[in-house]
């Protein structure tokens, strides 16, 4: 039984409206993915949301039920070869996935985004977006940074000017590669897993959960270098967390990688260094080292900091337009505001189709949405540093991404084929992936 402290939480209801109905005769949405259910104590909760109520569960057992109108599925607990089958046509299927592509590839190709109706994920183009999800705010971008003449000094004690800190190594941007080049050009400290050549000056900053919740002892520490090298674990449209946000909220300027769109979101036009922007590591460390002896040249990427120094609008209103927050107990999750989304889009369709049925045809039933590749669509993966002709036939990297992603394609049309066909088994996965893979070899 559940004890006290899930009694004094209530579970979170909606801004609330006027529909009178029972439970009995609400759609209902089922959350696939039991372990993100953003409500406690129950399995089910009725949800008010602007456009009417919805119940909410993750009890499976009404998968197949008339009223269950959405399933919604947490993008990296998907898989291909689990979902459930046959699809019934009465229902859609909502995708929620703040995280990175590299959890599932399947959803970064056209097949496996377009099974889906409704999108939350990190692309500005998705249903729900949840881009700035690392960004609690403009405060946090104005969040005073160490003065020059103390990074200088700690510049002076043998600290690098540039900080690394990663300790998941081997990902799909294939960060480590650039950043084992760039260490033969400039003073790098790397204090995580990755490419270690540092100790953090106590135990208490070595734990890992230091570094994860903001610690202030950890954060006065790595805010007086001057660069982090902010490298993403991989690369699509959109796609920033707080590997970006943090350094610029310590006033460290982010040497960055990672979403291709990213100056779009930029408090101004000079905040952050793009590695993409230099022929190589050697130009990089170059422009760096410059810096690093220029104190005027380098103050000018922190000027954001300064009153009225954050000008780029689309970035103020997206901040001022979403309606959930981060770490804000004032607003809704970004959990709870997708699943109102979802339930007043079932609330709508349920009416047009009644509408349609009233008029015996007259008014035509509502057509389908689906998402399309821009919810989510991220590039195959490429090395870190020179072209994939370069690497060995044994480079761990190519054989575990470059084949993720491609084996994740098949993946997508293999169960697009099965909801083609009314598959009820999903035993039969299997073969459908043979096929593909047999069709596809005889194209070769």
């Amino acid at each position: 039984p559940a004890g006290p402290a899930f009694v004094a939480a209530a579970s979170y209801r909606g801004p609330g409206n006027n529909d009178t109905r029972s439970n009995k005769a609400l759609p209902i949405l089922l959350w696939w993915s039991g372990s993100l259910f953003p409500h406690f104590p129950g399995d089910t909760e009725r949800i008010d949301c602007p456009r009417g109520s919805c119940l909410v569960t993750r009890s499976r057992r009404v998968a197949r039920h008339r009223r269950t109108k959405a399933l919604i599925f947490y993008g990296t607990d998907f898989r291909a070869y689990e979902a459930p089958l046959p699809r019934l046509p009465h229902q859609t299927w909502a995708l929620f996935h703040e995280e990175s592509p590299m959890n599932n590839y399947v959803l970064s190709h056209s097949r496996g985004i377009q099974l889906f109706n409704y999108t939350a994920t990190f692309r500005r183009e998705s249903d729900y977006p949840l881009t700035l999800q690392w960004l609690p705010g403009v405060g946090y971008l104005r969040g005073p940074a160490v003065t020059l003449a103390e990074k200088d000094a700690w510049r002076r004690r043998g600290y690098a000017p540039v900080l690394y800190m990663q300790s998941h190594c081997d990902v799909p941007s294939d960060r480590d590669r650039y950043v084992r080049e760039l260490m033969k050009y400039i003073q790098v400290d790397s204090y995580g897993k990755c490419l270690h050549n540092r100790e953090l000056p106590s135990e208490r900053l070595r734990d890992t959960s230091t570094a994860t919740t903001e610690d202030s002892e950890f954060m006065t520490f790595i805010a007086r270098y001057k660069f982090h090298l902010a490298l993403e674990n991989a690369i699509c449209n959109d796609y920033m967390t707080e590997k970006l946000w943090r350094p610029m909220h310590l006033g460290a300027v982010p040497v960055y990688r990672g979403s291709p769109a990213v100056r779009d979101w930029m408090p101004n036009n000079l905040s952050i260094i793009l590695i993409d922007d230099f022929d190589g590591p050697q130009e990089l460390a170059k422009y760096l080292d410059f810096l690093d002896k220029n104190g005027e040249e380098y103050m000018k990427y922190l000027e954001y900091k300064n009153l009225g120094g954050i000008k780029n609008q689309f970035l103020l209103e997206s901040l001022e337009r979403r309606e959930w927050g981060v770490n804000d107990m004032t607003l809704p999750n970004y959990l709870n505001g997708f699943e109102c989304f979802v339930c007043d889009r079932e609330n709508t369709r349920v009416k047009e189709e009644q509408e349609h049925k009233k008029s015996h045809g007259k008014i035509p039933a509502p057509r389908p949405r689906i998402a399309h590749f821009q919810h989510m669509g991220c590039p195959m993966p490429t090395p870190g540093f020179g072209s994939v002709e370069d690497l060995s036939g044994g480079d761990s990297w190519k054989e575990m991404w470059l084949q993720d992603y491609w084996q994740s394609l098949d993946q997508g049309e293999a169960l697009t084929a099965m909801i083609h066909h009314n598959e009820s088994h999903q035993g039969r996965f299997w073969d459908y992936m043979h096929e593909i893979f047999l069709k596809r070899t005889r194209q070769h």
